[in-house]
């Protein structure tokens, strides 16, 4: 390998997975680079010539971004094992399945056309967290590797193995009809099927594959995604609606009167659900959550516990392995169910799968199990630019001001701030339980914005005002994504 040809940015390493814009960030040789140091970072923690399964999703250059990284986990000394075409939660349940030492899933989910990425695990059921990651990129750049002769292996065929765990052990006795919406991502060729596997009846919206993404980005939180899928529930009379993401790991719902259902509240329904048969159990959700799950009855009957956790599919995963807890949930629709129901990944065709068990079991429409939580007023997750190299120092510029808006009783909206909770970001809770939050994107550079207030889209508005105010007084920070 020509170290001419090797270009990497460092930028691309993240708080718990990678990604570039491929080949203008990163090139095949700097891909295999990634592969070796990955395979010498597997070997450091586990066993020498250990087998690590890998899986691409559907985009035009996915494949040729995987067979660069198998070639540098072999040339490290590390066994592989392709998969091939896969969803994200499949390349995590095969380490299961095929009790492998480590996973590496080549995807950029739901970011733009020419963006490449890679998800990668090694304890069971987790994925690379901040620490492992810093890791992986000082191996990189140490040029410091093991050197070996791995093999590779082709897995046919498992695509069936991944759809018959999902359909063995969650059949529903009630017919629901149901939009499966997939924006030409890999989805669309495990989610219609498995669905229908479990015995829903299933209208398919753009479910061909299609890597040009000619509609919209497969991105449940993606308000033209949504609104697409609303469209068709209404036109079909369907009970439900499903979209899911790039990489198959997260969904969005529709309900049946064609309403978009933010994924916080999706996933208070379905920890109401769980409690009731799972009584005094923990929930994790993320700072982007609804301030619902604090103050919600039914989980308080049951004796359940819920704990605020970092927002990423990374840190949620091991905080719900790491407090034992039955489920956790993202606001970004990365669901997490521990045993009995799952194996603590995130998966998106499993999460749609629980909506199913909830509509099967309160024998109720969709509209009438969402209207029977309090109503807020929320904002999408809106994404203002910030460059990478700022965004954290940016946040921590705004903490600090928080705090003194805190100490000095500033009010917005004519409210004071009781709390904040500074795990990720600052989410700062006004005294009558509305609140905003301001943190860094994971994984572009950009912040991420969201408010809820318990009164009105007026109150809403005039909270995420006095946010993008403080936040174009930094003089850092650009354009919105979506902007209420």
């Amino acid at each position: 390998m020509n170290s001419k040809d090797i270009h990497i940015n460092k930028n691309g390493f993240r708080e718990y997975d990678a990604r570039w814009l491929y080949p203008k960030d990163i090139s095949l040789e700097g891909i295999t680079t990634v592969g070796l140091a990955l395979g010498t970072q597997i070997q450091k923690h586990k066993i020498k010539n250990p087998r690590v399964i890998v899986g691409h999703d559907y985009r035009s250059y996915s494949e040729e971004v995987k067979n660069a990284l198998i070639k540098g986990l072999m040339e490290s000394g590390c066994n592989v094992e392709d998969i091939g075409l896969s969803l994200t939660p499949m390349v995590y349940f095969s380490q299961f399945e095929l009790n492998a030492d480590a996973i590496a899933m080549i995807t950029a989910s739901h970011n733009e056309n020419g963006w490449t990425g890679i998800k990668m695990g090694i304890e069971k059921g987790l994925t690379h967290a901040p620490d492992e990651m810093k890791e992986l990129k000082d191996i990189v750049f140490s040029n410091s590797f093991s050197k070996g002769k791995g093999t590779l292996k082709k897995i046919d065929n498992f695509k069936q193995v991944y759809s018959n765990y999902l359909i063995s052990k969650n059949k529903i006795n009630k017919k629901i009809k149901a939009v499966v919406a997939c924006g030409n991502g890999t989805a669309g060729v495990f989610a219609p099927d498995i669905l229908r596997g479990i015995g829903c009846e299933v209208i398919e919206l753009d479910c061909n594959l299609d890597y040009t993404f000619p509609k919209y980005n497969p991105n449940p939180e993606d308000m033209e995604m949504l609104h697409a899928i609303s469209k068709a529930v209404k036109e079909n009379n369907a009970d439900i609606g499903f979209g899911f993401d790039g990489d198959g790991d997260r969904v969005g719902v529709i309900d049946n009167k064609g309403r978009e259902i933010f994924s916080d509240k999706i996933g208070l329904l379905i920890a109401r659900n769980i409690s009731k048969k799972n009584k005094g159990q923990k929930f994790i959700i993320d700072v982007k959550s609804t301030c619902l799950y604090s103050t919600d009855e039914v989980l308080k009957e049951n004796n359940c516990e819920v704990l605020f956790w970092k927002t990423g599919h990374s840190h949620i995963k091991r905080k719900v392995k790491q407090a034992k807890a039955i489920a956790g949930f993202e606001k970004s629709g990365h669901f997490f169910f521990n045993q009995p129901i799952g194996l603590g990944f995130d998966d998106g065709i499993m999460s749609a799968i629980q909506v199913c068990h909830l509509l099967s079991n309160e024998n109720k429409k969709m509209s009438e199990i969402i209207d029977s939580l309090p109503t807020t007023y929320q904002t999408p997750t809106m994404a203002p630019f910030c460059k990478d190299e700022e965004k954290y120092q940016v946040v921590d510029e705004i903490i600090k001001q928080f705090e003194g808006f805190k100490a000095n009783k500033t009010t917005i909206n004519g409210k004071t701030i009781k709390e904040l909770i500074t795990i990720n970001g600052v989410r700062f809770i006004l005294e009558d339980n509305s609140w905003g939050l301001i943190r860094a994107s994971s994984n572009k550079p950009s912040l991420v914005v969201v408010v809820e207030t318990l009164t009105s889209d007026k109150d809403t508005k005039a909270v995420f005002d006095f946010i993008d105010k403080t936040l174009q007084a930094t003089n850092k920070v650009g354009e919105y994504d979506q902007k209420i």
